[in-house]
């Protein structure tokens, strides 16, 4: 899946760098193919694979985890 990721990130960002270096017609249409293709494609594989084994529940604000936020506090103050 990295290696994936990182592919399809060189891609991305060689379209985007072609469209500027290129003096074509359809030059902005590269930048913007190779926008999307970063926010579309890239950005959402890498959201997936950083998070696919971890428990949302960790993260939200539940009134265990302000208790145990709270605690810890506390022990940074003593």
């Amino acid at each position: 899946m990295k290696y994936i990721i990182w592919f399809f990130f060189i891609i991305t960002v060689a379209v985007v760098i072609c469209g500027y270096i290129l003096d074509t017609p359809y030059s902005q249409k590269l930048i913007g193919f190779g926008v999307l293709g970063f926010f579309f494609i890239v950005i959402p594989l890498f959201s997936y694979h950083r998070w696919k084994d971890r428990d949302p529940k960790e993260y939200m604000l539940t009134k265990e985890n302000l208790d145990k936020m709270r605690e810890r506090e506390g022990d940074k103050r003593n």
